[in-house]
């Protein structure tokens, strides 16, 4: 290894002992969700939102909470509902009668993290003012536009046990999310922590401020200097593209896929194998962390076909056929 790579990983790794007390302070609150949590850090390390799948009970809001705690950043939580407005996410303008001028109230979305609670229960036009938000880091009331302050996180949850009442997001919304995790119970050990630490009466208390935002910022900007090889940019590249024309790459899959991932699938995909490798301590991008991480950034730009959905073959287990097929570099 050269020189410089040596003093790459050094830094990377003195930048990621930083994140130790974070961990210790999230552990003190939330039992297990490791998988989560790192995905959180991703995002706010990657400039990228989450979405997550999962039933009701999993920590997500308390998760996320303790996260804003932990980091000194503000948080909101937006309940999405069918008589939602995109007023009630970004604000509005009041008029004030005794001097004739509008004011601007600003919205929950004015925050460091926030949480779409059961995003797919608002209509098209709310999920659409959050998720411009999202893409432009900023928000326009009346006249005038303000940007979000940063970092900027987006968690939205959405409940996969009911669909009744419900606004499917379009695919070309959803594919503005860096990640989609699926949630799942924990173990029996888990579940018996849990009920150790949270069956009391009393509420548990909140996490304390370890870090603030601009030390986060600082972290953002030293993922940047990770290196990533020119073969696994191609190797990257390679996994997308097979998404698209699994032909191409010797793939029987065609069938079941009805639209492959984006371009935004190639660069999000290549930043989180990034933010991977540095929660790992090393200064370098391996395959294994595109692999890792290709699940949460592919599985929902991956729309299967009818035949697919008939024969129970899902995104994931094409994405599984694509990583064990294609070449490792």
């Amino acid at each position: 290894m050269k020189t410089d790579d040596l003093e790459i990983n050094r830094k990377v790794r003195e930048m990621r002992s930083a994140l130790d007390p974070l961990y210790r302070e999230i552990e003190k609150i939330i039992v297990g969700q490791r998988v989560m949590i790192d995905r959180l850090l991703i995002g706010l390390l990657t400039g990228g939102h989450i979405l997550v799948e999962g039933v009701p009970g999993l920590a997500k809001t308390l998760a996320i909470r303790t996260l804003a705690q932990s980091l000194q950043l503000s948080f909101h939580r937006i309940q999405f509902t069918p008589d939602l407005l995109p007023a009630d996410v970004i604000g509005t303008q009041i008029y004030n009668p005794r001097t004739g001028e509008f004011s601007v109230k600003k919205g929950p979305v004015f925050a460091n993290l926030v949480l779409a609670d059961e995003i797919n229960r608002a209509p098209a036009k709310v999920q659409s003012a959050l998720l411009e938000a999202m893409q432009e880091k900023q928000v326009t009331i009346g006249d005038h536009t303000y940007p979000l302050e940063q970092p900027f996180l987006v968690m939205a949850t959405q409940n996969p046990i009911e669909q009744e009442g419900t606004y499917p997001l379009p695919e070309a919304q959803v594919d503005r999310f860096m990640l989609k995790l699926k949630i799942t119970y924990p173990n029996k050990e888990e579940e018996l922590a849990i009920l150790e630490r949270m069956a009391s009466v009393e509420p548990v208390g909140s996490a304390s401020g370890v870090l603030s935002a601009d030390e986060m910022l600082k972290l953002r900007r030293g993922i940047d200097e990770l290196y990533i090889d020119e073969k696994i940019k191609r190797y990257v590249v390679d996994i997308v593209h097979a998404t698209r024309n699994p032909m191409d790459y010797g793939l029987d899959i065609a069938p079941y896929i009805q639209y492959g991932a984006s371009p935004r699938a190639t660069i999000f995909l290549t930043r989180a194998a990034k933010g991977l490798a540095f929660l790992e301590g090393r200064g370098y991008v391996t395959p294994q962390d595109v692999k890792t991480i290709g699940y949460d950034v592919l599985r929902h730009r991956l729309i299967v076909t009818y035949e697919a959905e008939a024969e129970d073959i899902s995104a994931e287990s094409l994405l599984q056929r694509i990583f064990d097929h294609l070449k490792v570099p």
